[in-house]
């Protein structure tokens, strides 16, 4: 685990909030120098912390008005394979290795029940997915990875 010490946890904060914003601007918001902030976003990226730089989109308002929770169960010792074979499909957001009676679980967006139709095919097509079973989501009161909170 990479140990976080305050500025760190500023930097981090603020850029989960807008990454677009310049070095001098979040200096600026959280009191220190440019120099410093470049120090720490540099050792922070090296350390694998940071990632990348993306932005948030409302899925909804770009036409993906389901999202479905799946669960999925592998047989014959190829779970990490399929999952990453998973991964790769076009509609995924996120593949978990989980605990319990399932093996995974797909997080995925669709614009309209024909999209979300194939789906479930397209995984049982594959050679070791045994079975599935989708939950579509009705309302979605929070959808948010960035924990910016959890920093502060």
């Amino acid at each position: 685990m990479f140990a976080l010490d305050e500025i760190d946890k500023k930097i981090l904060g603020e850029l989960l909030i807008n990454s677009n914003r310049s070095n001098r601007e979040l200096a600026r918001a959280i009191g220190v120098s440019a120099a410093t902030v470049i120090n720490h976003i540099q050792r922070l990226e090296s350390a694998g912390v940071i990632t990348d730089y993306t932005v948030m989109l409302d899925f909804e308002r770009l036409g993906f008005e389901l999202t479905v929770i799946m669960t999925v169960t592998v047989g014959r010792g190829k779970l990490l394979e399929t999952q990453r074979d998973i991964a790769k499909l076009p509609y995924v957001c996120a593949v978990y290795d989980v605990t319990g009676q399932v093996d995974s679980i797909v997080i995925a967006k669709f614009r309209n029940r024909r999209e979300l139709s194939e789906f479930p095919k397209d995984l049982l097509a594959m050679e070791y997915v045994e079975r599935t079973n989708t939950h579509v989501v009705l309302n979605t009161i929070k959808e948010d990875f960035r924990m910016v909170d959890n920093l502060r």
